[in-house]
């Protein structure tokens, strides 16, 4: 028997269950729905409808986690037990698992999975609609050691499936009485709860990092060069960031709920699930560590992650501190730095055509942060009309990087806001 699945969905776990209590073997098979891999060819055979769990019994494709339970029992079990014959206790059953599926995991469906898509919750009436559906379900409870009758049935399996689920990303139905003592029990008599257990760790891991994808506050201005490394990097790796604007012209970061979070006090600053973490570079390297499906933007290998760092050193320490020390002083005064000044970012940009002799990227033969931040920079002496263009490599790197680079047309809006600023300034100084 051919299984193919997922081992977080409900569906799967509630066939792993009714397997392990017939005594079955499956022969699992994993589809990342994630990935896409129900959409291909070969599975699209097997089950039009693209879903999981599928089962391929000598040639038999049958879906559907419910169908499949019942199929199991009636072919397989060595009495009717999990799935009676008796046309009432089988009607029972049969109104339990689909109360499961159009009732229980409908509810699931409509205030989780909005999550995933949006990183926001359903609505209050979303929630209403489990707390309705755990209600029905201690009423069919009252009384009664099992859902559907008095004995373990695949309904049992199915519910307690779903319940778990619930349990796992911690919704509370402490109150529901009956069915908290149902659960204990069903938790204990139930073949193959372990299987289900290390199924549902898995989906909360999953559904913890996507509830960390939209549970990143960033602190920003659209204009500064780092603020707008950070925006791409998360485009790049497909994350959400909830922006919140930080005026630091006003001295918003002096605020002390501010200062908390960053006792420096500078931006931007990210806060992801309560893990607070400033410096554009460390924030970009720490968000591909943790987000990232790959390692192509900072790999692991020591010798490229060491031209990568050196890249995002110099981009700070050499190149943007020359951006700084010729340009703020516009901020200030409405006049920009000395002829030595102008010198320095002259000599970065000297460095910078050498690095890329040769090259495509700046760090190695595929983007990487350090392009990413680089990028940032470099635009930001575009948007000031810094002429770069005896810098051949650069240029040819910075046409490149701008079609490349995920998150572009953000940074150039970003870049647009501060020039408005900027000009607004030379303006003043006059």
């Amino acid at each position: 028997m051919d299984f193919y699945y997922m081992p977080g969905s409900a569906g799967c776990r509630t066939v792993i269950m009714v397997a392990k209590a017939l005594g079955l073997e499956l022969n699992k098979k994993l589809v990342n729905t994630m990935e896409g891999d129900q959409m291909k060819p070969e599975f699209l055979k097997l089950n039009p409808q693209h879903t999981i769990p599928t089962l391929v019994d000598n040639g038999f494709s049958i879906w559907e986690s419910r169908a499949i339970a019942v199929y199991l029992v009636e072919k397989y079990g060595k009495d009717d037990s999990l799935f009676p014959k008796d046309p009432k206790k089988q009607a029972v059953v049969n109104q339990r698992l689909y109360f499961d599926m159009g009732t229980l995991t409908d509810a699931f469906t409509k205030y989780y999975y909005p999550l995933f898509r949006t990183g926001k919750l359903g609505s209050e009436e979303d929630l209403k609609r489990i707390e309705t559906a755990f209600g029905f379900l201690d009423t069919f409870l009252e009384g009664q050691e099992y859902v559907a009758g008095d004995s373990l049935t695949v309904a049992d399996i199915a519910i307690l499936a779903n319940v778990s689920t619930f349990e796992v990303i911690e919704f509370d139905f402490s109150k529901y009485s009956n069915v908290v003592r149902w659960y204990a029990n069903a938790k204990k008599v139930t073949p193959g709860w372990d299987e289900n257990w290390e199924g549902l760790l898995l989906m909360k891991a999953f559904f913890d990092t996507t509830k960390a994808f939209f549970n990143m506050d960033f602190y920003y201005m659209p204009g500064s060069s780092g603020c707008r490394t950070i925006i791409m990097v998360a485009k790049a790796l497909g994350l959400e960031l909830n922006k919140k604007l930080l005026n630091t012209m006003e001295g918003e970061q002096l605020k002390p709920e501010f200062v908390k979070l960053n006792p420096q006090h500078t931006i931007p600053t990210l806060v992801d699930n309560g893990f607070s973490i400033w410096e554009s570079r460390a924030i970009a390297v720490y968000l591909v560590e943790k987000y990232g499906k790959d390692d192509s933007l900072f790999p692991k290998d020591p010798k490229t992650r060491a031209v990568v760092n050196q890249r995002l050193y110099f981009d700070m320490g050499t190149l943007y501190d020359s951006f700084a020390k010729y340009y703020y002083p516009l901020f200030h005064t409405g006049k920009p730095g000395t002829e030595e000044d102008l010198k320095k970012i002259e000599t970065s940009f000297g460095f910078l055509d050498t690095f890329l002799e040769g090259r495509e990227y700046v760090a190695g033969d595929q983007l990487t942060v350090a392009d990413i931040a680089i990028l940032a920079t470099v635009s930001t002496f575009d948007i000031v009309k810094f002429d770069f263009s005896k810098y051949a490599n650069v240029t040819r790197w910075y046409a490149n990087a701008k079609e490349v680079t995920p998150g572009w047309n953000e940074n150039w809006e970003g870049l647009l806001a501060m020039k408005a600023l900027l000009e607004d300034r030379e303006a003043a100084g006059k």
